[in-house]
Parts: C-alpha cells; sequence; structure tokens
C-alpha cells in the first residue's frame, strides 16, 4: 500500500493490523530527505517506511493533485494527500486521490474493506 498523505498516524498505529494481512505500507512525499526526517523525527512514527523526493512529473502520473503553500510550514509545492493499494501483481486495485489535506478515509475502515475484498475475492473495478 502506498500512501500519500499526512495520515500517517492512524496508520502507524495499525501497522500491525497491515502487516497480520501481509500488505506493506510506504508513505511517500515530494518532501527533500531533511525534511522527510525532520518530520519522521517530530511525529516519532516507528516502522513506518518513508520515501522522499517523489518527482514532480512521477506525482501527475498517479494524478496526485498538487498544491502550492499557503503558510510558510508548507513546501512551495506539495501534492495533496492520497492512497493507493497495489497488488501484488503491480496492478492497482484502489486509489483514493484528495483535493483537500482532510475528510480523508478512515484507516480502520480500509482495513475491514480490504478484509471484505480478500474473503469474498472482491475484483478490482473501474478499469480504464
Amino acid at each position: 500500500m502506498l500512501i500519500n498523505s499526512l495520515q500517517l498516524f492512524p496508520v502507524a498505529e495499525n501497522l500491525s493490523e497491515f502487516k497480520q494481512r501481509g500488505i506493506d505500507v510506504v508513505a511517500i512525499s515530494m518532501d527533500t530527505k531533511e525534511r522527510a526526517e525532520k518530520s519522521l523525527n517530530e511525529w516519532k512514527i516507528n516502522g513506518l517506511a518513508i520515501g522522499h523526493d517523489l518527482p514532480l512529473e512521477t506525482a501527475k502520473a498517479w494524478g496526485l493533485y498538487l498544491s502550492k503553500a499557503i503558510s510558510d510550514k508548507e513546501p512551495d509545492l506539495f501534492s495533496e494527500p492520497a492512497i493507493f493499494l497495489i497488488k501484488p501483481n503491480g496492478t492497482l486495485f484502489f486509489a483514493s486521490i484528495q483535493t483537500m489535506p482532510f475528510a480523508r478515509p478512515k484507516i480502520t475502515d480500509l482495513i475491514k474493506s480490504i478484509d471484505f475484498v480478500e474473503d469474498k475475492n472482491y475484483p478490482a473495478r473501474g478499469e480504464a
């Protein structure tokens, strides 16, 4: 599962739930390595893999919405939150791409949905 957001606290709190289901969780941002490490240390998030320096072109290719900073606490340009569930064969199963940093899917609801999908062998939908 790839996560591009500051939804890291609920994700970090539920890492064991994802691991029990065989799901690797990675948070990725356009932040620099220094900014990502600073955030990781300040937020005291342990066990969560954090990627950084997501290229602008890659963010666009994944359909992420881009925003310009509205405060000095934000980078000049950054991608808004998104969650992707990627199947072991590398295909996209689920995507939640947002235009704003709030009203995100609840991680516990996402876990329940994963259980439903696995239990019912529910197929991916909305293929392009």
